[in-house]
């Protein structure tokens, strides 16, 4: 990523972009959706720490989506965060 990530607190998500193909696709993913998945127990977590932490899982899911024919900007669900091959 050439873009730092950031916490946009208007919209409550985490915006990153990921490089595919030679261009910059636009991204987002929910406090909210990085809570349930990664930190369910965890009290105060912070988005940007977990989104850091947990960077290459979701780089993989805007992958597999933008692979599956989403469009900029691509915005991650739970769904999107399931490991390959289960549902």
């Amino acid at each position: 990523m050439t873009q730092a990530p950031f916490f946009h607190a208007d919209s409550g998500a985490v915006r990153f972009w990921v490089p595919i193909d030679d261009k910059l696709v636009g991204c987002s993913i929910s406090r909210e959706t990085l809570h349930h998945r990664f930190r369910p127990g965890v009290q105060g977590d912070d988005p940007l720490e977990t989104f850091n932490t947990y960077s290459s899982d979701i780089i993989a899911a805007v992958k597999r989506r933008v692979a599956q024919g989403s469009i900029e900007p691509v915005m991650l669900r739970e769904y999107d965060l399931r490991q390959p091959g289960t549902t």
